[in-house]
């Protein structure tokens, strides 16, 4: 079976000296490789057709036979790293909490412990008729949520 400590480090030289980052690495029992990466300007075909050629001049289907995918980690799919948060600051996000409460507003911040969404809730000042929005700065660990994705808008 093909190690996945070894295909990891095929790709990390592929990416050395790109704006690129790995999302995941997967290998099934059945030496099924699927490579995920991601960029802040989105994923372009020919380069994950370059990085699947590069994986596949390292690895010999003489002694391993294997099927190889390489692709973007999937718009719309819940983030995996740290880096698929930060190049998505300033934008709008979907937050499924541990206690089922789901959440939209905006990606404010973001480090290697927790991160920070701005959304607006209802707020009835005192003497107004009528409720205002305003924004609240929400902040979670990693661990507190189920998942986080980027939010499609077509505005």
């Amino acid at each position: 079976m093909i190690e996945k400590k070894t295909v990891c480090q095929i790709v990390d030289e592929w990416l050395e000296g790109k704006d690129y980052f790995l999302v995941e690495v997967t290998i099934s029992p059945d030496d099924r490789i699927v490579v995920e990466i991601d960029h802040k300007e989105g994923v372009w075909i020919e380069d994950c057709v370059d990085l699947s050629r590069y994986i596949e001049s390292r690895l010999n289907r003489e002694e391993e036979d294997y099927e190889l995918e390489v692709g973007s980690a999937g718009i719309g799919q819940p983030f995996k790293v740290l880096q698929q948060y930060l190049i998505h600051v300033g934008e709008e996000v979907e937050v499924l909490t541990k206690d089922n409460r789901k959440l939209h507003g905006v990606l404010k911040a973001a480090d290697a412990e927790r991160f920070t969404v701005t959304v607006q809730k209802k707020v009835k000042d005192e003497g107004a008729k009528r409720p205002r929005l305003a924004d609240e700065d929400l902040t979670f660990g990693y661990d507190d949520i189920k998942y986080t994705k980027y939010v499609i808008s077509f505005k």
